[in-house]
């Protein structure tokens, strides 16, 4: 690790309040979504952005990696400080008359935290134990249950939160959209209410 794993953790707050989640929430959230993205940081200074599949569990974000030397891993034995992020967009609304007043209805939740390489082999097992229950949770193909042969030739990383923050945008009702209420902040226009 260098010198970079050691920062503190980030402080930064939502501005819009009237938008987070609790925290329970936002756990429910990441528990439920299907994929995340992972931002680390590498020896050349670029962060690396990353979908994965993963797993919420024992208050931890799990993933895995092909076991070679590839930039995710690369990065991680660089800097242990990462975000973790999941979003649902919803429904695209207008909220005023002007065709920029638009909105979208969504969910998101950043994990800010720090990822660690899983070692222990019952770790390992109880992540892909959780993981085909997430993904694959009936076989309908009629595979062999529990078989996990590729443990070995994988890399499994925990994500430990120091801080997490849930937003959610809602969708308005019919009423409260337009053209029933007009919302637009354009500079001299009168409401037509």
């Amino acid at each position: 690790m260098t010198e970079h794993s050691e920062s503190k953790a980030p402080t930064g707050q939502l501005k819009r309040q009237d938008k987070a989640m609790t925290r329970l929430e936002a756990e429910a959230f990441l528990a439920a979504s299907f994929c995340g993205r992972t931002g680390t940081l590498g020896p050349d200074g670029y962060p690396y952005v990353v979908p994965n599949l993963f797993t919420w569990q024992d208050n931890q974000v799990y993933l895995h990696t092909a076991r070679y030397e590839g930039h995710f891993l690369t990065n991680v034995r660089h800097h242990a400080q990462v975000s973790f992020e999941v979003d649902e967009p919803g429904e695209i609304f207008p909220y005023g008359h002007i065709e920029c007043d638009t909105s979208v209805s969504y969910r998101s939740v950043i994990v800010f935290g720090h990822i660690r390489i899983v070692e222990d082999v019952e770790e390992k097992l109880r992540f892909y134990r959780a993981f085909m229950d997430k993904y694959a949770p009936e076989d309908s193909w009629g595979r062999e249950k529990d078989s996990l042969p590729r443990v070995a030739g994988t890399v499994v990383y925990a994500i430990t939160p120091e801080i997490i923050t849930g937003k959610e945008g809602r969708l308005p009702p019919l009423h409260e959209r337009w053209p029933a209420k007009n919302d637009t902040a354009s500079p001299g226009w009168k409401s037509r209410k």
